[in-house]
Parts: C-alpha cells; structure tokens; sequence
C-alpha cells in the first residue's frame, strides 16, 4: 500500500494560529509535541517510509522536509496551484501509477485527529483487502455523533460482508455540508456517516474513473507524465497543473460514479477534523463545561472555554467567561463564542488585503 497525505490546506476556521505561510498542519494542536503532520507520518508507521508520499503546495515542500527528515525528498509531491482535491489526488495517483500502477493507495489528510492509531491501521488493511479484491473505491467513515453543518454525510445500505473483522457496507449517495436541518434529519434517521474523506483503491482503478468522469483533467495528467524526464517537464506541470478544473474529489469523481462500485467501511477509531477552535475543545475534554487551556492563566468563573497564546511569559486571565475562544499570537487576538468559531474564515475574508495577517 501506497499512502498519500494531503498536505497543502491553508485552515482558515483556525486563524490566527493557522497562517496562509503557516497552516494547521504544520503547526501543535491537541496537547501534542508533535505538530499534525508528524502525527499523521506516525499513525501510518506500519509503512516503510518509501511507501509514504506527501502532497503539498509548492511553498511548503521546505517546512515538509524539516518535519519529516526520514521521508524520501522525491515522495513530496509538490502542487504548482491550488486547484482542490480532485486534481491533487489525480495528480498524485498519475505520479505513482509511474513505478506503481497496480499499487493500492490511500488518501490520508494531515490535519486530522485520530484517537486510535491500532483501529485506525486495521480499517486502512481492510480496505486494501477490498480495493484489491472488488477494485472498487473504498471510504473509511465514521458515525456522525451529531448534526454537523461543516461536514460531508454518506447514506450506508446493506452489509455485504466482513474482512478481518469488519464490516463493509454497500454505499447509497453523497450529501456534502447540509443545512442543520437536513443533518438532524440525518442524526435521527440512523443511516448517514460523516464524510472523513479518507479514501482507499487501486492507483489504476481512479485513474480509470478519472478518464470516464473527468476527462480533461485527466488528459492534462497525462501531458504531464508524459513530460516527466524532459527539459519541458516544470513548464508543462505548472502549465497544465494550473489550468485543471478547480473542484473537490467528491463532486468531480465520487458524486458520479456507479453506487456499487462504492463500498463503505464505517470505523470507530476517535477521528475529528478538528476544522474549527470549538471541535479542538470538544475533542480535548472530558465534560463541556471543562477548559482547554494552554497558557499560564488565571480563571476565575470560566468553564468550557478554550485559552492559549503563543507567549510562554504572557497569563491570560478571565472572570466569568463561558464557550469563549481566546487565541493570542504575536501579532493578533481571537475572541469569540465558541459555538461561532466556524465564522472565523469570515475573518480572514476580510483581511485579504492585509497580507501581513493572513
């Protein structure tokens, strides 16, 4: 098994610490020494090394190889424009179809959390099992536990079998980011999983589907590879790179294909996108009420709150707060309710001409 971590996001719900030079997953979340990226190398170390390649925009191909000095410097895959999913991991599947065509790979993002890193191996060995048995496209998801509006939603059907122990589940359709009353809708019908987007099949079986379902984007795939190894190369993967169709691999691929050559494999392994400063907390804590602090701190009257700054010498001190996000860096200061957090990125919208702050 091939895997491909996706690692050129820019995380705007987690400004000011997640930077357009310095996103999320390059940076320590979730009490970890470890930034997100180096957990995610980790969560897969039943790969060799050789067998792990990142995928990320050009302008972090650097910080990728101080983070993880032990991955091959050719195994970054560096994209010359952002241009979303579906080309990335068409990009990505054309490079290793080069040495690998038959290969299984699996999209792994590396801003995620995941609590169970043993539970989380075995759904990815499961699913290579399927890919290479069905040649079928596998996604690993997870039960949504509530009406998330920043979330994509599977519909599952029947069982059809069981591999090692688990379940794989015939897969109905797509609904990506529903208004809240379609997602409680989905909550209370039973049936629905959150999208986590983590893929798994054949390097020939996408591509396959990328020439049926996307046919331009795959005809510039193949310009490119067939550069690869001559002077024209760079000019014509930042040409034909940049001129592919901006949209995501759910839209562009997995909302188009034949439901049964889908096959879902639900999974409890802890997993959380941690897409916003109130799923941070919600994830770190015991109880609601509790505190996720990371910062000297005097709290008096303050419960189910999350505190930090990037100021080890800097106390932060709070009366009377409740659900509030206090984020402090050097150069900017976050105060929001925490049931609003996802409204961060409007933010960021609106210092998109103060590039200093983005």
């Amino acid at each position: 098994m091939k895997a491909v971590i996706l690692a050129g996001g820019i995380g705007t719900r987690l400004w000011p610490l997640s930077r357009k030079h310095a996103p999320k997953q390059f940076q320590k979340l979730a009490h970890n020494e470890k930034t997100m990226l180096q957990q995610t190398v980790e969560r897969i170390s039943f790969l060799n090394n050789e067998d792990i390649f990142i995928a990320t925009n050009r302008e972090f191909v650097e910080e990728v190889k101080k983070q993880l000095p032990d991955i091959p410097i050719e195994n970054i895959i560096a994209e010359p424009a952002l241009r979303d999913t579906a080309t990335c991991i068409g990009y990505a599947a054309m490079r290793l179809s080069i040495n690998s065509p038959d290969d299984v790979m699996a999209i792994i993002y590396a801003d995620h959390l995941v609590k169970d890193p043993h539970e989380f191996q075995n759904k990815l060995l499961a699913a290579e099992k399927v890919a290479n048995k069905q040649k079928t496209l596998n996604i690993i998801e997870v039960r949504a536990r509530f009406p998330n509006v920043n979330l994509g939603y599977v519909q599952v059907g029947e069982k059809i079998e069981k591999i090692d122990g688990n379940d794989i589940y015939e897969f109905k359709k797509f609904t990506e980011k529903p208004d809240l009353e379609t997602a409680k809708a989905f909550i209370e019908n039973g049936d629905y999983l959150w999208n986590t987007g983590m893929y798994v099949w054949r390097i020939d079986t996408i591509l396959e589907k990328y020439k049926k379902h996307l046919p331009d984007t795959y005809e510039k795939l193949m310009k490119i590879k067939k550069s690869i190894g001559s002077d024209a190369e760079n000019e014509v993967i930042k040409k034909e790179y940049s001129s592919c169709e901006k949209i995501s691999i759910d839209y562009a691929i997995m909302e188009k294909v034949d439901s049964s050559k889908v096959k879902i494999i639900p999974a409890e392994f802890g997993w959380s996108d941690v897409g916003t400063w109130e799923s941070i907390h919600d994830e770190l804590v015991g109880k609601p009420d509790e505190n996720v602090i990371n910062a000297k701190n005097i709290t008096i009257d303050t419960k189910g709150s999350l505190i930090r700054t990037s100021n080890p010498d800097k106390i932060i001190a709070t009366v009377g707060l409740n659900n509030i996000v206090v984020v402090d860096t050097p150069d900017a200061l976050l105060i929001c309710p925490k049931k609003r957090s996802q409204d961060v990125k409007k933010i960021v919208e609106a210092l998109k001409n103060e590039e200093k702050y983005l």
